[in-house]
């Protein structure tokens, strides 16, 4: 279904975690729809954003370098916006289980911030919040659809479950326009690759760069869907565009899904070089891992004409393309 992004034309947008792989990803296509942008991130280190990011539309964007648990600046930020995407997030799943309560204000408390912000000052506003295909855990049949059981495995996922809820509950009882996007694997240009904080296969990509082998965790079998970028950036405007999603939770993912050695096999063929190594699973990540996953899409493709668009290979092949030409600005070429 062709997607009419003329809503967006002269539209006060604010993203929040703007400056991350998603948002500025986001930031470039609203750019060219003609809204206007404000960009919110705290560029902590360990969170992902990167103005190098916005680079080619640092011009046509307002930033605003602000955290999300500051009820007093999102208070201010989200005065007279029609359209609010809240990506700013802490995604790493080891780091959750290290330091649970600095994840719990970002990924919980913070979202009831927003919301409150929102019911208080811009009822009006509609908002797409960015959740996890981490809710559902390990997996109790494939593929898995929203009405699968919700059952974390880690504190990321318990606390990105409680802020999706937390949207939800406040469209049911004050009417707020919102809708949650449950992402898995999302990948492509500008996504952090300097370690796993936001995904593995960033890492994977930095190794084949380098000439290091790509490890893989554990048998090598786990099957997972990808999506990437742009085909996100696309399901998140479909979600704001329509009140099809008011109160909605979507999957996203793949029809394409494949196992994690030959996702590996892939990327050493696309770089034209390069290998793989089987190597044991680290105890900390083998005890949050979910084995098996991949996505049933079609309530969003139903409901909001959404599938993916980039297959794999040419997706990876986009994303090698651009770390080869821009790897100062992600990582340390010396480390």
């Amino acid at each position: 279904m062709p997607f009419d992004g003329e809503i967006f034309s002269g539209s006060d947008v604010l993203v929040t975690g703007g400056l991350g792989f998603i948002g500025s990803s986001l930031a470039r296509r609203l750019v060219a729809l003609g809204a206007k942008i404000t960009l919110v991130d705290s560029l902590i280190p360990e969170y992902g954003g990167n103005l190098f990011n916005i680079h080619d539309i640092r011009d046509r964007v307002a930033v605003n370098i602000a955290d999300v648990r500051d009820p007093h600046a999102i208070a201010s930020l989200v005065k007279g916006r029609n359209f609010l995407f809240n990506l700013a997030g802490q995604t790493s799943h080891l780091d959750s289980m290290t330091d649970p309560l600095t994840d719990l204000n970002i990924n919980a408390a913070a979202q009831l911030h927003i919301l409150e912000a929102c019911r208080l000052h811009n009822p009006d506003v509609k908002i797409v919040f960015a959740s996890t295909r981490q809710v559902y855990g390990r997996p109790q049949y494939l593929p898995v659809d929203e009405k699968h059981p919700v059952d974390p495995v880690d504190v990321n996922g318990i606390n990105k479950l409680a802020g999706e809820w937390y949207h939800l509950l406040y469209h049911r009882v004050y009417k707020i326009r919102a809708c949650a996007l449950r992402l898995t694997n999302t990948y492509g240009p500008g996504m952090r690759v300097k370690d796993a904080r936001q995904t593995f296969l960033g890492v994977w990509v930095r190794q084949l760069i380098e000439g290091k082998p790509i490890q893989v965790f554990g048998s090598g079998g786990q099957q997972r869907d990808f999506n990437f970028i742009d085909d996100v950036v696309d399901a998140l405007l479909r979600a704001a565009a329509g009140a099809a999603s008011d109160g909605q939770v979507f999957n996203l993912g793949n029809n394409e899904h494949i196992s994690l050695r030959e996702l590996a096999e892939l990327l050493v063929r696309l770089n034209r070089g390069g290998r793989y190594e089987i190597v044991p699973f680290p105890a900390d990540r083998e005890a949050i891992d979910i084995g098996d996953y991949y996505s049933d899409f079609s309530k969003i493709q139903t409901a909001l004409g959404w599938s993916p668009k980039i297959s794999l290979p040419d997706g990876l092949a986009q994303t090698l393309e651009y770390y080869k030409q821009h790897r100062a600005h992600y990582w340390d070429s010396a480390s």
